[in-house]
């Protein structure tokens, strides 16, 4: 296929690296691309941003049959850019594409399509400390129909958004609550794609959270509601006796790459890492015998971000006395390092653009 690219008549003013806020401001392009039964992926070009025109009845508005990702570029210490494995999430997003009968699209392509819309873009690509270019291909079903079925049309389409330091403030702890009133997932549902519902599903106890100061929910599993499985926006890790303990991926838990990232580099540095189930009394009895000394995510956004505190039902822990851990710490640095290009990327995880 043939990519072609439409300048934008007119630019927009852009932000100083300390006014970035997060998916709020975007760039002047956006990747599009089109499919239909009897062309497949066609047309794939790069236009100025804009609105899509949407027939009220498209299938995406009804039945939700959508799929996204989310990654990140950001600007090296010698001013270049680079991804951070960015073909892991192509691949994880064609994954969601088959559990969502969604046509899948050529990861090669798509990330080359990605390199060139950043290289049209590239100063949009922040770089001050923290900051970085937020990344959002997504695909949706397009036919104007009502009625539950696969729809026979879709747009993939990339859009930029440069945002700032996840930590602004500093790498501080946050606190989460445990929720068993809602659930998020089950086995072999669409839990471990990354499609719209899941999100909306978690709106709402999240909300509650937030109106009794906790920044985000852990999830259970929706069975017995015992298994500790993921937070709202990112996985979770436990660090228990020197073990690194992480809820196993049972389909409806999200692969996060992240998540996949922390544990390879673990292994790399020789600490033990145990994938499996892990109960939400398990946890609290750890704490209680001085056993749990870390609990952190990890994610896209916040890279890796320390829990400080836990909440389940009457009970409160308080984790570490509150601080950051050195473990979390750890992980933190260096894939940050990684990212930003400020330490040797031993893993062969980042991708230069430019």
């Amino acid at each position: 296929m043939q990519l072609t690219i439409t300048l934008a008549d007119q630019h927009k003013t852009k932000p100083e690296d300390d006014k970035l806020g997060f998916g709020t401001l975007f760039t002047d392009h956006m990747f599009n691309m089109d499919y239909a039964p009897d062309k497949g992926w066609h047309n794939p070009r790069i236009e100025p941003y804009g609105p899509l025109s949407m027939d009220p009845a498209t299938m995406v508005l009804h039945y939700g049959q959508g799929v996204f990702e989310g990654l990140k570029a950001y600007r090296n210490k010698e001013g270049g850019i680079q991804l951070f494995r960015p073909r892991e999430n192509f691949k994880r997003l064609n994954y969601s594409c088959r559990k969502l009968c969604i046509p899948e699209v050529d990861e090669g392509f798509a990330l080359e399509a990605l390199k060139e819309l950043i290289k049209l873009e590239k100063d949009w690509v922040p770089a001050a400390p923290g900051t970085s270019l937020y990344i959002r291909p997504t695909i949706i079903a397009t036919d104007p129909f009502l009625g539950v079925r696969a729809s026979h049309t879709y747009r993939f389409f990339i859009i930029l958004s440069p945002v700032g330091a996840y930590y602004a403030e500093g790498f501080n702890p946050v606190k989460i609550m445990v929720t068993r009133e809602h659930v998020r997932a089950v086995r072999n549902g669409v839990g471990d794609t990354k499609t719209l519902g899941n999100y909306a599903a978690s709106l709402l106890a999240g909300e509650k959270a937030h109106a009794q100061g906790y920044t985000q929910v852990l999830w259970l599993d929706a069975i017995e509601q015992r298994y500790v499985e993921e937070v709202g926006a990112m996985n979770i890790f436990f660090v228990i006796d020197d073990v690194l303990v992480t809820p196993e991926l049972s389909g409806s838990i999200l692969p996060g790459i992240t998540r996949d990232s922390v544990i390879r580099l673990a292994r790399s540095w020789k600490m033990k890492v145990e994938e499996r189930k892990i109960s939400i009394d398990e946890v609290f009895e750890a704490h209680a015998a001085g056993k749990l000394t870390e609990i952190f995510g990890s994610g896209t956004a916040a890279v890796i971000s320390p829990v400080g505190q836990l909440k389940y039902e009457d009970r409160v822990i308080t984790i570490g006395e509150g601080k950051v851990g050195p473990v979390a710490r750890k992980f933190f640095d260096a894939i940050m390092d990684i990212q930003y290009g400020r330490s040797p990327d031993g893993m062969g995880w980042t991708e230069p653009v430019q």
